[in-house]
């Protein structure tokens, strides 16, 4: 991960059995970054990661979203769709 990421900052996982997940930033310490995804990682249950193993989109998401895990897949899948429909819109442009 190249800078730090706030609360609210969407990552993705870039090791472990979570590779390639988009997750929501949730807190952080000196060592670790705590991820969500709503579903495998409740907002209840946040996941410790070590910041090297993210990437930070730079996108972020609204304080709505992270209000449950319900909003927070949405808004998750919203931001995953976006970033693929960006990829296959600048590849064809080849």
């Amino acid at each position: 991960m190249k800078k730090t990421a706030e609360k609210g900052a969407v990552v993705i996982s870039g090791a472990g059995r979570d590779q390639g997940e988009y997750l929501a930033v949730v807190g952080a310490n000196a060592d670790r970054v705590f991820v969500c995804n709503g579903r495998d990682r409740p907002l209840a249950r946040p996941k410790a990661k070590n910041p090297v193993h993210l990437t930070v989109t730079g996108k972020s998401l609204p304080s709505e979203a992270m209000r449950g895990n319900k909003a927070l897949k949405k808004a998750l899948a919203r931001v995953r769709a976006e970033e693929e429909a960006d990829r296959i819109g600048q590849s064809s442009d080849l």
